[in-house]
């Protein structure tokens, strides 16, 4: 059996549930379960992809006992899941036991999944009033994962509120996990730590923390974080996707080339890993590699993937890196009937097409891009970036001017460019004056544009300070 990273499914009672199930059905002898148990092996077979089996299960345990609560709860999220609220119903309404707190959650589940929020409310503070004290904890943490799983976060913190904070590991938990969802990452970062602190051996507190950090753009902890998660488990395929994607964030292309290779190893078929072994190939200028790579992601991707335009935009970036801009043009063109940004994919064949040395083309679909997002800044900013990165410097410059004429001063973006076309020009004052307002707006982009011109481990808000004192001994 598989370690899933869930206490309960890894523990020696549920195994010996399973074994004794899958055991009877391959001798074909009768199985003596009760209702709950089999849910349970539902619950893992669903947990681990195998929805036929799951549902085999399921089938059976209602075929033994057809008013049985939690099967036919196991049933209706299923339906709700395929947002069949009708059906849901009246999978809830066939529970004999109507007093069960699972059917009383079922039917809390239905209102939330309806977004009927003040009806679910009014129904669970009635349903509260029945509750014991002694299981007035567990009460809340059930609560406040329901509208967690419909990520209805500001409830579930407000449920979580109630009364004394516990120190239960569910509870920690799920309060991780609602912080996350609210966006407070570090504080979601500090309680999984606690739940480390009294589990180190979890890959899934690890590879949580881990997703906590990344989104708090602390990329060196997440790597820290999901290298614990590998260690626990060397083919576990969050950690190796969490170390390659923060690998990814800090521009570190080889060595998470690497991670999303060991990623893909143990999940062929998922185009995400394919598609960021591409990336990663064509910021190495390997471009022949990273269209292969890209073509294979093209090939296990299913119709409706979110990331085939994304793939496309790659294999435009990598045919026009080795002169072929038709065949570029041609996978941007693929993108015309897709559910995507236009606007982006006029600003993608500008590109290609300055790259390749077609500037009055490049200049008219870039002008067409402009119009049709109405002088949005942050599209006039990616074709400034278009000119300087294939070194019309000039043109970058004075449009840079213009923009930052144009932009409110809540807009963080384009200074650190800015700052790197006058390094170029050498234009020291400037780029001065342009580096000292990036590292105050935005130090992330300052990081990722001009980290390059400082040592490796300088923090981005230190490098003013730095390249003054370095210019003024050059005056010297």
């Amino acid at each position: 059996m598989m370690q899933t990273g869930d206490e309960y499914f890894d523990s020696k009672e549920f195994r010996d549930i399973l074994t004794s199930y899958e055991e009877s059905v391959r001798s074909g002898l009768p199985i003596f379960m009760d209702a709950d148990d089999l849910t349970d092996i539902a619950d893992y077979y669903n947990y681990t992809g195998d929805t036929d089996r799951a549902n085999e299960v399921i089938d059976f345990a209602l075929n033994m006992n057809p008013g049985a609560t939690t099967p036919l709860v196991f049933k209706a999220r299923a339906a709700l899941e395929n947002e069949n609220i009708a059906l849901a119903e009246e999978l809830a309404e066939k529970i004999i036991d109507k007093d069960d707190p699972d059917y009383k959650y079922l039917k809390a589940e239905i209102l939330i999944a309806q977004n009927k929020i003040d009806k679910a409310e009014e129904f669970l503070n009635e349903y509260s009033e029945t509750i014991e004290q002694d299981e007035y904890e567990d009460f809340i943490i059930d609560v406040a994962n329901l509208y967690a799983d419909y990520g209805v976060y500001d409830m579930a913190y407000k449920w979580m509120n109630i009364g004394n904070e516990s120190q239960l590991p569910e509870y920690k938990e799920l309060k991780a996990r609602v912080l996350f969802g609210m966006e407070m990452y570090s504080d979601s970062a500090k309680v999984y730590n606690e739940l480390i602190d009294s589990n180190p051996y979890s890959k899934r507190y690890w590879n949580s923390l881990a997703s906590a950090q990344f989104m708090n753009e602390d990329y060196d902890e997440a790597i820290t974080s999901s290298e614990y998660a590998i260690a626990i488990d060397p083919k576990d395929s969050y950690g190796l996707l969490a170390k390659a994607n923060s690998l990814y964030r800090l521009n570190k292309y080889k060595e998470a080339l690497d991670y999303y290779g060991r990623y893909c190893e143990i999940n062929p078929t998922d185009e995400f890993g394919r598609l960021h072994k591409g990336i990663c190939l064509v910021n190495l200028s390997r471009y022949e590699d990273a269209i292969e790579q890209l073509e294979t992601a093209l090939s296990v991707a299913k119709p409706d993937s979110t990331y085939i335009v994304q793939i496309y935009q790659e294999m435009a970036f990598a045919y026009s890196a080795i002169r072929n801009p038709e065949k570029a043009i041609e996978y941007i063109d693929k993108t015309d009937s897709m559910d995507c940004d236009h606007t982006d994919m006029k600003v993608l064949r500008g590109h290609i097409l300055l790259e390749n040395g077609r500037y009055n083309e490049a200049e008219e679909m870039f002008h067409e891009a402009i119009i049709n997002a109405e002088n949005a800044p942050v599209i006039v900013l990616r074709i400034i970036v278009s000119l300087y990165d294939n070194k019309y410097l000039d043109t970058a410059y004075k449009m840079f001017k213009k923009l930052f004429t144009m932009v409110d001063d809540d807009f963080l973006a384009g200074y650190s460019y800015m700052a790197l076309c006058c390094w170029d020009m050498k234009l020291t004052d400037e780029f001065m004056h342009y580096l000292k307002i990036a590292v105050e707006k935005n130090p992330n982009e300052a990081k990722n544009v001009l980290g390059h011109l400082f040592p490796k481990d300088t923090d981005a808000k230190n490098y003013y300070n730095y390249m003054y004192d370095k210019l003024k001994s050059k005056d010297k």
